[in-house]
């Protein structure tokens, strides 16, 4: 299986995650307190050094309020 970090859809979901949390106005801190884990976690996420897994998509999509199957189905129907 190819490696996704890096990959043209990861970097989209990141950009559309940090565009999301700005939106919201939370900083990464705070929006690390909303899903009880540490700030770290966020910057990892955010700086494209981490994968989201689909049940840390779910939570985002909670804590800053989208619909994870819409990105999904954005991501899913990018050309590559």
């Amino acid at each position: 299986m190819p490696k996704t970090l890096g990959d043209q859809r990861h970097d989209a979901l990141v950009r559309f995650l940090v565009e999301k949390r700005t939106e919201a106005g939370l900083k990464q801190v705070e929006l690390a307190k909303s899903m009880k884990v540490y700030q770290s976690f966020i910057a990892r996420l955010e700086s494209g050094e981490r994968r989201v897994d689909v049940v840390e998509l779910i939570k985002l999509s909670e804590a800053l309020d989208f619909d994870a199957s819409e990105i999904v189905h954005k991501l899913a129907s990018m050309d590559e």
